[in-house]
């Protein structure tokens, strides 16, 4: 009997996430992820990314004469805000700790400027297996570490991030080729 190649789920635990400047400045639609490394910060050690996810609405349709049924047409899309979860660093080097508040506070003092993003499921050997991309995205709250000398636990920030949609890309196709190169010149 022959036995075919087996497939095992990908451990959830192997990721990265890049924060990119946002190409797509004029709205919604407008431009596409710019996949170039020049002047761009990463966020690398999250230890958690949650809301990747999509919902789209379904609407009822009660058609006359039709008793026996409920139509369903598809609605609108919405995106869950994406959480990302780190654990703070005790370094001096002023780009370790504060780039995540940073960026939030450039926005309460009316200079900031939204990221484009990149989270990248990887294998055990560091090869993509998916890439999320979101554009548009904008800091929506900043929450800092819960302090109790009772307990020993790190001291996690967490960043939600507001954008305008997300895309899984192929991560073996052309654009994921390019985004693995990226994934690994950034990181």
């Amino acid at each position: 009997m022959a036995t075919g190649k087996r497939y095992d789920p990908v451990p959830g635990y192997n990721f990265s996430v890049a924060l990119l400047p946002s190409k797509s400045a004029e709205g919604p639609g407008a431009g596409t992820i710019g996949l170039s490394t020049a002047g761009t910060r990463s966020y690398a050690g999250f230890s958690e990314v949650s809301g990747l996810e999509l919902t789209m609405a379904v609407e009822d349709y009660e058609a006359g004469g039709v008793n026996d049924a409920v139509l369903k047409f598809p609605g609108r899309v919405r995106w869950s805000n994406l959480v990302l979860r780190r654990g703070i660093v005790g370094r001096r080097d002023p780009l370790d700790d504060a780039d995540l508040w940073t960026w939030f506070n450039d926005f309460l003092e009316g200079r900031g400027k939204r990221k484009d993003g990149l989270v990248t499921l990887l294998k055990p050997d560091g090869a993509p297996v998916h890439v999320w991309s979101f554009r548009r995205g904008l800091p929506a709250r900043w929450s800092g570490p819960s302090l109790n000398a009772g307990r020993s636990e790190v001291a996690i920030e967490s960043l939600e991030i507001a954008h305008e949609g997300i895309r899984r890309e192929d991560a073996g196709g052309a654009l994921g080729t390019a985004i693995g190169a990226v994934v690994d010149a950034i990181f």
